[in-house]
């Protein structure tokens, strides 16, 4: 606790026998003029209180001081004509009243006191006492004397009333109605105002607490909604993506499911609709509520694989092999009891509990749509998939519309051969890195309605057969997505004039092509320019220069006003420009006011993709690019040029309801379930 010392007031200036009064006006000059002395001035420092300055940036902070005003002391001096003289309150008696306490709780004493008068730091009247006052001089220097801050502080006296304040006319001196006159206040000083009751005297009552209107049991009006609408609201609530290590998520579900019965109904469904797995433990409780309540089965529509981690749970590969919550058996009593199972997202993390007898059930399963067998590549998994094929109960026509073997790399091409023919409502099919054959791509049937096709790196298909394949089947006539993208080291799917031939027949329906690998040439850059218009992403081949995509970015500078008026912009959000090297970039011609492809001008464009050599580049440059509102950026084996779209209008975050969830640019795996992206799909959508 901080005590502030005793502190000498000075003494009013006395007037000398026969000396006349001097006016207000020259005795205020007189006293701004004189020298001051104040015997702790030195030793003691201003209060300063310290406080954020929101209005700026971080760290900011603004200062204030109190006392930084006293400069001049104040003398006390009577103008009253009354026959009572004066006499000051002696240094004594100020110095046995003035020991305040500067603690926290004192301040709030204080900020109390200030509610009913507010005294400035100088306060003169409480140095000019009446004689014949019958008030003690200690209460009248703790109630109107010193300052809170600095005793020896000389601003001018100020008064300002609190609300309960009746108003100076109504103020009784002596008997007689107060007058405007500054010493009449200051004899009323030895009075006391006269003050109306007030509130804050009286104990301070708490509010009552209101209470909530009550409803009947299921007769709230959130329970009455109907079952639908309901449900759509609880499903805003669902965390696609679960936590890290053994959190559970959903908590705000499994509240609501002690809410009411309304609540606990609608609740269920949601929350068993699309379950995901994400560690073994998690699948054997799964198994033990459907078993004990079959019921809870039929509700399952999804049952989501893409974010299971064997090693997260913090047990060993043979703790996990003798719990076996996670097997061939448990998988298949599992999907035994979901009859109504639509989409099946698996990994290469469970491909060994995949085994033929699981397999047969998914795609006897009338009620399936989707599949995704993402990186499945273990000998198990070959073996029973190969067993399944050559069953003799192998449906003849399969409901599937979506279907995903993401490089399953180790799968003979008589598996696509025979499933896909089987397939005649195919939307989605994602082949990339697998061995898929022009056989197998020729046995696709007439009546799939193609929106997303992913033929990336696969080594067994020629150019001539894809080239035929997207001119004349009538299942891509509507592709949204379409990625023929090819490592150059290792293969050349398309040569130039595959390029010509393709590049004339797409349909205006796409909004993602990726060619990377392609043999191109400047001749395609006119072929190129009517696709850009609607093409969301494009990925661009080998033997083009940076320089030369400009004119498809932004109009020519010397455009006319007319011609200007007449020309389209582009619709490109996301450009693969990875088969260049450094060779063909000219940084110079990045910043250069008619070469740039970085300005305002060539928006809406928002990504460009480099390979590693140039990211190298561009990084040691971050400070130049950042500066033009662009940021490098990296994910695992990509790395990227970024717009910083804080700084400019018209952001976009990406979602297209092609894209199925997923709202970055340039994924390269078709998503077969809308869902956030995470996991294993997040993985070899856009780090690969």
């Amino acid at each position: 606790m901080a005590v502030s010392t005793p502190v000498a007031v000075p003494a009013p200036r006395q007037r000398a026998p026969g000396e006349k009064q001097m006016p207000l006006r020259e005795e205020t000059l007189r006293k701004i003029t004189e020298p001051t002395f104040t015997a702790d001035r030195e030793e003691r420092t201003s209060f300063a209180s310290v406080k954020e300055d929101r209005s700026a940036v971080a760290q900011s902070f603004l200062d204030s001081r109190i006392s930084s005003y006293a400069a001049f002391p104040d003398d006390a001096i009577d103008e009253s004509d009354s026959d009572h003289a004066t006499s000051p309150i002696s240094p004594t008696d100020v110095s046995r009243s003035s020991s305040l306490t500067t603690t926290d709780d004192d301040n709030e004493n204080a900020s109390t006191a200030v509610a009913q008068v507010i005294i400035s730091p100088a306060a003169p009247a409480a140095h000019n006492v009446h004689a014949d006052s019958q008030v003690p001089s200690q209460l009248m220097a703790s109630a109107l004397g010193a300052p809170l801050t600095n005793p020896a502080s000389t601003l001018h006296s100020f008064v300002c009333p609190c609300d309960g304040f009746r108003g100076w006319k109504e103020i009784p001196v002596r008997g007689k109605m107060a007058s405007r006159s500054f010493s009449d206040l200051r004899q009323y000083s030895n009075k006391g105002f006269t003050w109306e009751p007030t509130p804050f005297l009286a104990p301070i009552q708490p509010p009552k607490p209101v209470k909530p209107s009550t409803f009947p049991a299921g007769e709230a009006p959130l329970e009455r909604l109907p079952t639908e609408l309901l449900g759509a609201i609880i499903d805003q609530m669902v965390a696609d993506i679960p936590p890290n290590g053994l959190q559970p998520r959903n908590i705000d579900l499994m509240a609501l499911l002690l809410t009411s019965r309304a609540l606990h109904s609608a609740t269920l469904a949601t929350l068993y609709k699309q379950v995901t797995i994400p560690h073994s433990t998690v699948f054997r409780k799964l198994l033990h509520h459907i078993k004990e309540y079959p019921a809870l089965g039929t509700i399952v529509r999804r049952l989501d694989f893409s974010h299971f981690n064997p090693t997260g749970s913090g047990v060993t590969a043979r703790q996990r092999a003798e719990t076996q919550n996670l097997t061939q058996q448990t998988m298949l009593e599992c999907l035994e009891l979901l009859p109504n199972l639509r989409e099946f997202l698996a990994q290469e993390h469970i491909d060994e509990e995949l085994s033929v007898d699981v397999l047969r059930k998914l795609f006897n399963n009338p009620q399936l749509r989707a599949l995704d067998f993402c990186a499945a590549s273990s000998a198990i998994f070959r073996t029973s998939m190969m067993t399944f094929v050559r069953s003799l109960d192998l449906p003849e026509l399969m409901p599937i519309t979506r279907l995903s073997f993401h490089e399953c790399t180790i799968l003979p091409s008589v598996v696509l051969e025979t499933l896909l023919p089987r397939l005649p409502n195919l939307t989605h099919l994602d082949v990339a890195r697998t061995r898929m054959s022009d056989k197998a791509l020729a046995a696709i049937p007439e009546t799939a309605r193609l929106t997303h096709l992913n033929l990336s790196r696969c080594q067994s298909l020629s150019g001539d057969a894809v080239v035929e394949f997207l001119t004349t089947h009538p299942s891509v006539k509507e592709l949204l997505y379409l990625n023929l993208y090819m490592d150059a080291k290792s293969a050349e799917l398309l040569a130039e004039t595959h390029v010509t031939s393709l590049l004339s027949i797409l349909p205006s329906t796409l909004k993602s092509l990726n060619l990377k690998g392609s043999a191109m040439n400047a001749t395609h850059l006119s072929l190129l320019e009517p696709l850009t218009k609607h093409v969301e992403e494009l990925g661009l081949g080998r033997n083009l220069n940076y320089t030369s995509l400009v004119p498809l970015l932004k109009p020519p500078p010397a455009t006319k006003p007319d011609e200007l008026a007449r020309w389209v912009p582009h619709a490109l959000r996301y450009i693969d420009i990875s088969d260049f090297g450094p060779e063909r970039i000219d940084f110079s011609a990045l910043f250069g006011k008619a070469t740039t492809a970085l300005d305002e001008l060539s928006m809406p464009l928002e990504v460009i993709e480099v390979c590693q050599r140039v990211y190298d580049r561009f990084l040691d440059r971050e400070r130049t690019f950042k500066a033009a509102g662009w940021v490098v950026k990296e994910a695992g084996r990509r790395g990227w040029l970024v717009r910083d779209l804080s700084k400019v209008d018209g952001g976009d975050d990406g979602a297209r309801g092609w894209k199925m969830g997923a709202t970055y640019w340039g994924m390269r795996k078709v998503p077969v379930a809308r869902a956030e992206v995470g996991g294993m799909y997040g993985l070899y959508m856009f780090k690969r």
